[in-house]
């Protein structure tokens, strides 16, 4: 998939251009990113960046970086994406300046959209005025109970089953390792430290099943409170993993939640304990 960060990078030919935030790339983007790819045209993406609400001044947390974004998008099969910045400039843009700068110049013909899609200042353009500025517009119906809001909602409670569903695959840790306590390879687990944008959204803290690196991996999320902790960690275990991690960036699937977190009476009690969560994330099934 070629990326491109203005419209003039890309060349004029004739498109199919699906426009929204795509954040999490769930089940309802895929609908609408199927349509493109099955268009006939060049299926062609702008995602906005950073999240129009955030830049309103709104807290969101993210289900996905920019990057796992477009990685996700090319997995859907897009062949060029717009990431278009969301500055003030941009939110003043009327409807057919829109139009003219981001779709007539890469040659769109056709625009996938949900039947509520608004554009341009004050959400002043919609799908009839897309229609009247000659454009054809392929209609997606929503995917019915899925959300990038209602999947925050279920990472947060920890469903991670209900996350999946929603999403189409497991819901994702994205960060790169550094470097932590190492108290882990002296009990004989060592961990990965995941340092992960303050943006992304976090599951409730406790132990989770995952995958990583090909690896199942048995996930501790929250502040260590055996050791008196108190700043948020996320730290992988990969079973059978054997190599250096630091400083790179590292993608763990959550499978399933194990427990809470907890104080142990001693630290054998603790090992004894990490050693069963080792076995049930040998036993967890993905959830899609």
């Amino acid at each position: 998939m070629r990326i491109a960060h203005a419209a003039s990078q890309l060349e004029r030919c004739p498109r199919t251009v699906a426009i929204g935030t795509f954040d999490g790339v769930h089940r309802g983007h895929r609908s609408v990113l199927r349509t493109a790819v099955e268009s006939g045209l060049e299926p062609t993406v702008i995602t906005l960046d950073p999240h129009p609400r955030i830049v309103l001044g709104n807290r969101v947390e993210l289900l996905a970086t920019l990057e796992r974004r477009l990685e996700l998008l090319a997995e859907a099969g897009i062949a060029d994406t717009l990431v278009a910045a969301f500055t003030p400039e941009f939110m003043r843009l009327t409807p057919d300046e829109f139009v003219d700068r981001y779709l007539r110049s890469i040659g769109a013909e056709a625009v996938v959209v949900g039947g509520d899609f608004r554009f341009g200042t004050k959400r002043s353009g919609s799908v009839d005025t897309l229609r009247k500025l000659g454009l054809t517009v392929l209609e997606v119906e929503e995917v019915e109970g899925v959300s990038s809001t209602a999947i925050r909602d279920m990472v947060r409670a920890g469903d991670l089953a209900a996350a999946a569903a929603m999403l189409g695959r497991p819901f994702e840790l994205d960060g790169t390792v550094v470097a932590g306590d190492q108290r882990g390879g002296t009990l004989g687990y060592p961990t990965a430290n995941i340092a992960m944008d303050a943006q992304l959204v976090c599951p409730r803290y406790g132990i989770y099943a995952g995958e990583g690196l090909g690896h199942r991996a048995a996930v501790s999320i929250g502040t260590n409170p055996h050791y008196g902790g108190t700043e948020r960690r996320i730290e992988p275990f990969l079973l059978d993993f054997d190599g250096d991690l630091y400083g790179k960036r590292l993608v763990v699937e959550l499978w399933e939640r194990l427990r809470d977190e907890a104080v142990f009476d001693s630290e054998e009690a603790l090992i004894a304990q990490i050693a069963k969560d080792v076995e049930a994330t040998r036993a967890a099934v993905r959830p899609v």
